[in-house]
């Protein structure tokens, strides 16, 4: 969500300044060009003033200075003017000792003019006849307070676009936060989910979402029905396979195949096969991996009563169990339930009298670890007891397959089973490690 509001505020912060740019150099250079046709007209006026202040005197055509204006007459005062006739140059006392450019065409000219003591003028020039003679008349206004004016108006414009900016920054933070906290709440319901503190999402959301929470809620229903009946259907499949295969199993140790010791042991042996291989493909295809919501493995709740049915299987097995309090492990309960049961119940087999199942966290993930007080198994043989049928002692009853099964449900979480020597209890400690789901 915080991306998306991130994405949201970056681009329409940068469609906001750039269309608060251009409406201020827009207006700007709408604002100069009115203000230039405006001093345009007061230039021809005052070019056609100074037109009809030549007037013809004694000694030819002269310049009447009544008609001036006084601005002329004072030094570098920002108004200017020249005129050329064909051999002479008349310039105005503002001048000074300065020149006044002459623009090379009539009318205003294009650009700004250079003028004495850092002025920049509006130049218009006008050709007339007077008096038999052809003459120009350029007259000039010093420009430079127009320009400060527009600086001043034009950084009293960035600071209120930047402050208009600022607020709408805000307000569009604030609407899209709320416009996004129904969404915010479904990413946390999504997270509660994966912790396995809910079963489904809350309905309660506005319409729009209706549909999307709708559809994740009907596919968790539907998900969860479909692994149960795959569950039930390959358990009712364990059970009418393995009647036969017993059927089987006595047949091959009847009388009449005795006289056959090789026939015998073929057959015993090709069905022993058989129901290890159906044990492990019916174990494999139950495994569920990461948990459907809801099914998460909570340690307080489900230790107590495994460790009180081993109890009943093996009374003279002491069984405790230890974990931190609200641990759940986001994985599937059945299959940590099987796991469980498979390595508690090896250790009671071989144990002396106590046997400890614990749990915990950390930083990698969590562990999990079965502990007894037996003979242990020596470490070039560990890697080997793990691999399903393998077994260390025939007197012992079983098939090999519990430690097998326990890391095809490791394996299937991500995680990883291991032996090591158990530092309390002095026998073995089957421990195993599961990954830390990811969080969106």
């Amino acid at each position: 969500m915080k991306s998306i509001q991130s994405r949201l505020g970056l681009g329409l912060a940068a469609t906001l300044l750039l269309v608060m740019l251009a409406l201020l150099q827009g207006s700007l250079w709408l604002f100069d060009s009115g203000l230039r046709r405006y001093h345009e007209s007061n230039l021809q006026d005052e070019a056609e003033t100074l037109l009809t202040a030549l007037v013809r005197g004694e000694g030819g055509v002269q310049l009447d200075e009544r008609r001036l204006h006084p601005a002329y007459q004072r030094a570098y005062s920002g108004r200017y003017f020249r005129i050329d006739f064909a051999d002479d140059i008349w310039r105005s006392r503002s001048l000074w000792d300065s020149e006044l450019p002459r623009p090379a065409g009539k009318g205003l000219a294009p650009a700004l003019a250079e003028g004495v003591a850092g002025q920049r003028l509006l130049v218009f020039r006008g050709d007339y006849r007077r008096f038999g003679q052809q003459l120009s008349i350029s007259v000039a206004q010093d420009y430079t307070p127009v320009l400060s004016s527009l600086a001043r108006i034009r950084w009293l414009g960035l600071g209120l676009g930047a402050g208009s900016l600022l607020l709408v920054l805000l307000l569009q933070w604030l609407t899209v936060r709320r416009a996004l906290a129904p969404l915010e709440r479904v990413r946390r319901q999504i997270a509660e989910l994966q912790a396995g503190r809910l079963s489904a999402l809350d309905s309660r959301v506005p319409r729009e979402l209706e549909p999307l929470v709708g559809e994740v809620n009907h596919l968790l229903r539907h998900t969860e029905d479909t692994l149960r009946r795959s569950r039930h259907a390959l358990g009712n499949l364990g059970h009418a396979l393995k009647t036969p295969l017993a059927v089987l199993v006595s047949l091959a140790n009847r009388e009449e195949l005795r006289a056959h010791p090789a026939l015998r042991a073929t057959l015993v042996e090709l069905l022993t096969q058989i129901d290890q291989r159906l044990a492990r493909e019916l174990g494999r295809a139950r495994l569920a991996g990461e948990a459907l919501p809801g099914a998460h493995f909570d340690c307080a709740a489900e230790l107590p009563a495994l460790c009180a049915t081993l109890r009943q299987i093996h009374p003279h097995v002491d069984i405790d169990w230890q974990a931190p309090a609200g641990l759940r492990l986001p994985w599937d309960r059945e299959d940590l339930l099987e796991a469980l049961g498979n390595l508690l119940d090896n250790a009671c087999k071989w144990a002396d009298s106590t046997v400890k199942v614990s749990a915990g966290e950390e930083a990698e993930g969590y562990w999990l670890c079965v502990e007894d007080d037996g003979p242990g198994i020596v470490l070039a043989q560990r890697e080997a007891v793990v691999d399903r049928g393998n077994r260390l002692d025939e007197q012992v009853a079983g098939h090999g397959l519990g430690l097998a099964i326990v890391r095809d449900i490791v394996q299937a979480c991500g995680g990883k089973l291991s032996l090591e020597d158990s530092a309390e209890l002095g026998g073995l400690c089957a421990r195993m490690r599961l990954p830390r789901r990811g969080r969106n």
